[in-house]
């Protein structure tokens, strides 16, 4: 385990106020490793700027050293994308790699169970918050909802697991592999099924500084996934097309019995109504299919996710 090369990849967005405490409790981390005969003396930390606009790079490239490096980013690709930007830049270097954001939410301490787990075998270790307790209702109520939106798609996730974990090279070659421009991490390494395990740590409060990670952003992410990960949506619009033509029989015999009897009346409102509803339905259809043509149409220019403007070391 001594001869482990472990690679701690933090994207950073604007963090220029977390930044200086997650370093020192990183480099610590990463000290007591190294004493411990965890990982080799080789070990580092790569911070990945995704396109601050505040002085996030500046501080960055102030602790740049023999155990430091920075990658600075063109532009703004997202979080998704600029973990692959670090994981596919160290790959080579690193024999284990452990992905962690720069507000420290996720304890940095589990790393050691994580290496553990890797130690006796694991290619795959992710970190699960045991709760949401730190979490305010809102973020706590849309978290919830997006992972339970994502197995009702059939979006294979571990619940309450973002983006902190460990994988070792071999997985990280084999992620490199993947030519898609609209990440979701959580779902490719699960799918991909290398023995895998999980490490429990409570999750705290940022260290400093806000969240970057809006409603619209979760929102973007669930639909990256769930066009990435499944074909639900386009069965649903199948079903409800189905539905309609049910619907559709039963006022077709409720007209027949009206006129046999010889009360039909024609309604204004009730037609309007079927109108506004079937359109309606009609263009959320229509929203589905755009959503997949669209991903196929991104994906089709085999555009690169990322473009490198430094890297430190």
């Amino acid at each position: 385990m001594q001869n482990t090369t472990l690679a701690i990849i933090v994207p950073c967005l604007n963090e220029q106020e977390a930044l200086p405490l997650a370093h020192e409790r990183l480099c610590a981390l990463l000290d007591g490793l190294v004493l411990k005969k965890l990982v080799s003396g080789t070990s580092f930390i790569l911070y990945v700027d995704d396109g601050s606009t505040d002085d996030t790079w500046q501080l960055i490239g102030q602790r740049v050293g023999p155990r430091v490096r920075g990658l600075k980013l063109v532009g703004n690709v997202g979080q998704q994308n600029a973990l692959m930007a670090g994981m596919e830049t160290v790959v080579a270097d690193a024999d284990a790699i452990v992905t962690i954001d720069a507000d420290l939410q996720d304890d940095e301490v589990a790393v050691i169970e994580m290496l553990r787990r890797y130690d006796d075998g694991c290619d795959v270790v992710y970190g699960v918050r045991r709760n949401r307790k730190s979490d305010s209702f809102f973020k706590r109520t849309t978290a919830q909802c997006f992972y339970r939106f994502m197995m009702s798609m059939g979006v294979k996730t571990h619940y309450n697991h973002a983006d902190f974990r460990l994988l070792s090279r071999r997985v990280v070659h084999t992620l490199c592999q993947y030519g898609e421009r609209s990440l979701f991490l959580r779902g490719l390494i699960t799918q991909m099924g290398y023995r895998s395990e999980v490490v429990y740590y409570d999750r705290r409060e940022r260290v400093a500084g806000k969240s970057n990670y809006s409603v619209g952003k979760m929102l973007s992410l669930a639909l990256d996934a769930v066009t990435s990960f499944s074909v639900k949506p386009l069965r649903l619009i199948f079903y409800l097309g189905a539905a309609f033509l049910l619907i559709s029989l039963v006022i077709l015999v409720y007209v027949i019995v009206s006129l046999c009897r010889g009360n039909g009346v024609q309604g204004w409102a009730s037609l309007m109504l079927s109108i506004w509803f079937v359109g309606g339905c009609l263009l959320m259809c229509m929203s589905v299919i755009a959503a997949y043509v669209g991903r196929i149409y991104t994906e089709g220019k085999h555009r690169p996710r990322y473009h490198i403007d430094q890297y430190l070391k």
